[in-house]
C-alpha cells in the first residue's frame, strides 16, 4: 500500500480539509501509533490514528482506547449505582462500545473538579498505583485562620489513622471573613486525604476542588458536568508523568 501524507489520508477519509488537518497536526492533536504526529508524517492507512483522543483508525486487531477529562460537580458520586438514587458521574459520560469507563481515582460527593476516566485498564492501574507519585493539586477553603506552626505541621506530616500524610505544597491565596483559601499539592490519593489533614488540626473544609492531575489541568472553558477527550499530547504527557518503580 503506497504511503500518503497524514493530512491527505485523513482528508480523503472525510475528517476535514487538508488545511484544517495541518493545523491539528501543528497543535499536537493527532497521533499515529501512540506518537504525536508532525507535519510530513506519512501513513499507509493501517496505523492507529487518533484525533483529539478519539481513534479514527485502529491498527488491525488493536482495541481502541479512550481517555477523557470530566468536570465533576459537587453532589455527584463516583460509583456506578447508588441506593439513595443520587446522580453519578457515569450519568454524564458518553457510552463506549465493548468497553467501560474506569475512574482514575475518585472525588467524594462534596468535592468538585478534575476527574480522569479511561477505557485503558493498564493506564488506570499505573496511575492509581501508590508508587506512581503523580501529583494532584486542589483549591481548598477552610473555616478559621491556621497558624504558621499548623501550616508547617501539614507540610512536615501528621499522623492519621492510616499512617503519616502531608501536603507537598501548601500556599495561601486569599482570605475573606472567617474563611481562608489555599492551594495544596499531594502525590497520593488516599480516601478524603485533603479533608482529613485539615480536620486533624480542627479545621473544617467548606469547599474543595481538584484543579490538576499530573500535567493535566482543568481547563477554564470546560463547564461543570462536561467532558472532553484528552489530546494526544496531553495523553503522552500524562503517561510520562508516571514514576516507574
Amino acid at each position: 500500500m503506497p504511503e500518503q501524507r497524514l493530512q491527505k489520508w485523513l482528508a480523503n477519509a472525510g475528517h476535514g480539509s487538508r488545511r484544517q488537518l495541518e493545523e491539528l497536526i501543528k497543535a499536537g492533536r493527532i497521533s499515529v501509533d501512540g506518537e504525536v504526529a508532525e507535519l510530513g508524517r506519512k501513513v499507509k492507512g493501517d496505523e492507529r490514528i487518533v484525533i483529539d483522543g478519539r481513534a479514527v483508525r485502529s491498527a488491525k486487531g488493536q482495541r481502541i482506547e479512550r481517555t477523557i477529562m470530566y468536570f465533576k460537580p459537587p453532589g455527584e458520586i463516583c460509583t456506578r449505582s447508588d441506593p439513595e438514587k443520587r446522580r453519578t458521574i457515569f450519568d454524564s459520560l458518553p457510552r463506549v462500545s465493548g468497553a467501560r469507563w474506569v475512574s482514575i481515582g475518585r472525588l467524594d460527593v462534596a468535592t468538585s473538579g478534575l476527574l480522569l476516566l479511561t477505557t485503558d485498564g493498564e493506564l488506570a492501574n499505573l496511575l492509581m498505583h501508590p508508587g506512581s507519585q503523580v501529583s494532584r493539586e486542589y483549591v481548598v477553603r477552610v473555616l478559621g485562620e491556621p497558624t504558621d506552626d499548623e501550616i508547617r505541621q501539614l507540610q512536615e506530616g501528621v499522623e492519621l489513622d492510616d499512617g503519616m500524610a502531608r501536603f507537598e505544597g501548601l500556599y495561601f491565596t486569599r482570605g475573606e471573613g472567617s474563611n481562608r483559601w489555599y492551594r495544596v499539592l499531594l502525590r497520593e490519593g488516599r480516601n478524603r486525604i485533603v479533608r482529613r489533614l485539615w480536620n486533624h488540626l480542627g479545621y473544617d473544609v467548606s469547599r474543595l476542588m481538584r484543579i490538576s492531575y499530573g500535567p493535566i489541568l482543568l481547563p477554564r472553558g470546560l463547564g461543570r458536568g462536561k467532558f472532553r477527550d484528552l489530546t494526544p499530547a496531553e495523553l503522552t504527557g500524562l503517561k510520562k508523568s508516571i514514576k516507574r518503580t
